[in-house]
């Protein structure tokens, strides 16, 4: 099937599913390579923190078995019906008992390593003599190896098999070649002689090597996925949010049903202490509802008759009667919840680079391990083979990509978590990464800067009355989504005026509407709009609207017939937190803006109440986008900020376009990211945030590369006994996962300290 980069057809199927027995970041980039070469898939993603795969396909040409079965060729193996976590939590299971038995077996064979560490060789002397007989070290070295280690062996095969190689093929091969060195001593030296009297004329045996490597692994494995379930818990907990069944009132009386089966405009009960299981309108009822784990919000918000709840909030204190508006996956929650997984899918730059340097790695040091062999045997130390095979070993053992592989993605899916319980969801890793260089944050000003309902302050008709001017206008607005518009017709309403049917509706973004209202032309806009239009506005109407202005109100001139027939003004207050917001950024040393689309004189007033000192007034959709361009092409990294409809050219053009939301699907749509709810102070937060994030990756990939600068050449040298490469390969990881959950403590503590 041929496809066209970025575009899918409406009949494509999202399939979600969780992956077993992937060992590294190159597993994962293996099976989104495979499953996006299979004919009918469009869009593949695995990530091998979460242990889950993303694919888009066209249900006529694949299907979730065959994809499944691609999975499995390729080593690994697809849970379609377990969630992500459940599939984790079984690996994770699987890897303790795994580590169980692999520790309780190396133990014994710790005796070995007194045979290279000359202060621990009198041990050998005083161990029981059974437990230092090679054959004893043979048997438990054979378990290890081909029993608790064969899932390595597996996956090794599977990818050799691919033409790739990962970390499974380094631990297979180092391993191996550790095993079967001192398979070949023994059997050269007698099964029977002890340790002890073995040492003084025979070459020392590794079973301990590969025993001990092959327990740090899993220890570093355990650790991983504990991470990951942290991780995932912290990021995509919203399971307890979640009510799974409502009370619903039906035919008279209240039924519990399952939450999915509840229809739109259902009235459903919540009592005092219940989470909310739908979206919807409370009709009955004031109570204090909890939305601190959707919205970032500590404080209890009151609901009175009239409010929109959410589901996943909890409501306090009373009895609420609410119209379902949605209910199921079609919530507001379950929308954040899948950007929220969107975002942990995708990858940032970093996470790309890394992926790259990763796919090259494993067989660079499989060179350089065959180049350790050759230069020990053949220049430093001619002919001692031994000598040569177990630096070689070392290097294999010590050359692990798994720190460098996990360096980004724990860091990142924590993150993301982390932001979603602020209000932000966004909605691809690397928006989060561009985030925390963001220079200059350009706001709009109605919806964004300002409380986004604006009402109407004063009215001036120029022919007719005040009630004729307001009702043509709500007809001609009857189709607009705009804050003014809403401000026309809640005014409409409120005098309780009968509309018109508008026809002929053209809407020109940025600037205002026309229409054919009762076989005449009428108009409403802004000043620009009047001007590019040529109508005649009087001396009146041109000094009422510059009074208007001049106090910081927003005006709209309307005309018939190309003659202006009246002028509306407006007053938006200027949210409380804006003021804040510009302060919070400054002291990041973050530059604001304002672009507006608004008059000078109503946009220089927002500004001075929120701080700002750069104005751009009366800018089209298409200024924006220019501004936007010109801030960029000075060497700026440029957010915007909008209300993710007229901002939509300029959110886009921005390196993170942040859409102001109220949690409809339009404004989680726009953007790279969303703040739920139009919380301002979200946006330094967020800052805040993606800031301390790059700085944790930096420093694990900081720490992943000197360990391998570092580690390598002792080892190549002969500097370090083969176990010691393996364990510290196995710490590496440990050491990188450890410093990516304490982001989790910083990202708490940071939280505390500015509540």
């Amino acid at each position: 099937m041929e496809r066209e980069e970025g575009i899918t057809p409406a009949n494509s199927v999202t399939l979600d599913f969780a992956v077993q027995g992937m060992s590294c970041s190159a597993c994962a980039a293996r099976i989104e390579k495979a499953l996006g070469k299979m004919e009918g898939v469009y869009m593949a993603a695995v990530s091998f923190p979460l242990r889950t795969a993303w694919v888009q396909y066209a249900p006529d040409a694949t299907g979730a078995k065959q994809i499944a079965e691609r999975v499995k060729q390729l080593g690994f193996t697809a849970l379609l019906n377990e969630n992500a976590r459940n599939g984790l939590q079984m690996e994770h299971n699987t890897l303790k008992l795994r580590l169980t038995v692999s520790a309780l077996f190396t133990l014994p064979l710790l005796t070995g390593m007194a045979q290279h560490i000359p202060f621990l060789e009198p041990l050998l002397t005083v161990l029981p003599e059974w437990l230092t007989m090679p054959w004893l070290q043979l048997s438990l070295a054979t378990v290890i190896q081909f029993v608790i280690g064969m899932p390595f062996y597996f996956g090794a095969y599977h990818a050799l098999r691919q033409r790739s190689a990962n970390m499974d093929v380094l631990v297979a091969v180092g391993t191996t070649a550790a095993y079967f060195y001192s398979h070949y001593v023994v059997f050269q030296n007698g099964l029977f002689r002890p340790l002890s009297a073995a040492s003084a004329h025979a070459p020392p045996i590794y079973f301990e090597t590969s025993a001990v490597v092959i327990t740090a692994v899993l220890i570093g494995k355990y650790i991983e996925t504990a991470a990951s379930l942290r991780a995932q818990e912290g990021s995509g907990g919203y399971g307890k949010l979640q009510n799974a069944t409502a009370a619903v009132e039906r035919a008279g009386e209240v039924v519990r049903i399952q939450t999915e089966f509840v229809r739109a405009g259902e009235i459903v009960i919540v009592e005092a202490g219940e989470v909310v299981p739908v979206d919807g309108i409370v009709i009955s009822g004031m109570s204090a509802s909890d939305e601190s784990l959707l919205t970032g919000e500590s404080l209890p918000v009151t609901k009175r008759e009239g409010d929109r709840i959410w589901a996943g909030t909890r409501n306090e204190s009373a009895r609420l009667r609410i119209r379902t508006e949605a209910a199921g996956h079609a919530t507001m929650l379950n929308r954040i919840q899948e950007l929220v997984r969107q975002a942990q899918r995708s990858k940032s730059a970093i996470q790309r680079n890394v992926d790259v340097v990763a796919g090259w790695f494993v067989p660079v040091m499989l060179l350089f391990s065959l180049i350790t062999v050759l230069l020990w045997g053949v220049i430093l130390d001619p002919g001692n083979w031994s000598k040569a095979l177990v630096s070689a070993i070392a290097v294999l053992l010590a050359a692990c990509p798994c720190a460098l592989g996990l360096a980004a993605p724990i860091s990142l899916v924590i993150a993301s978590g982390r932001l979603a319980r602020q209000g932000v969801i966004s909605k691809e890793a690397g928006a989060l990464e561009r985030l925390a260089s963001i220079q200059t944050v350009i706001f709009d000003k109605t919806g964004t800067l300002t409380e986004g309902k604006p009402h109407i302050s004063a009215m001036l008709a120029v022919k007719g009355s005040r009630s004729s001017l307001l009702r043509l206008a709500a007809a001609a607005e009857g189709r607009s989504s705009h804050p003014l518009a809403a401000a026309i017709k809640r005014e409409a309403a409120k005098l309780g005026l009968v509309l018109p049917v508008a026809a002929e509706q053209a809407f020109t973004p940025g600037g205002g509407i026309e229409a054919t209202i009762e076989g005449q032309r009428f108009a409403i806009g802004n000043a620009r709009f009047a001007a590019d239009s040529g109508w005649t506005i009087g001396n009146q109407a041109q000094a009422f609207a510059a009074a208007r202005e001049s106090s910081g109100e927003t005006v709209l001139y309307a005309a018939l017939e190309g003659e202006c027939a009246g002028v509306i003004a407006f007053s938006d207050l200027v949210k409380r937190s804006a003021g804040e917001t510009v302060k919070a950024l400054k002291e990041l040393g973050v530059t604001s803006y304002l672009a507006t689309g608004d008059h000078e004189a109503p946009a220089r007033a927002a500004a001075k109440a929120a701080g700002i000192s750069h104005v751009h007034a009366s800018m089209l959709p298409e200024n924006k986008v220019e501004l936007v361009k010109e801030l960029k092409r000075r060497g700026k990294r440029v957010a915007m900020a909008g209300d993710g409809w007229n901002d939509a050219p300029a959110l886009a053009a921005a390196d993170v376009g942040l859409a102001m939301g109220d949690g409809t699907d339009a404004a989680l749509s726009a953007g790279h990211m969303t703040l739920l709810f139009s919380r301002l102070h979200a946006i330094p937060e967020a800052i805040r945030i993606s800031r301390l994030t790059i700085r944790n990756v930096r420093q694990n990939l900081t720490f992943a590369f000197l360990y391998n600068v570092m580690i390598i050449p002792f080892a190549a040298l002969g500097m370090l006994e083969p176990w010691m490469a393996g364990t510290a390969m196995a710490l590496s990881s440990v050491s990188v996962v450890g410093n990516a959950l304490r982001l989790t403590d910083q990202l708490r503590r940071k939280a505390g300290a500015d509540a």
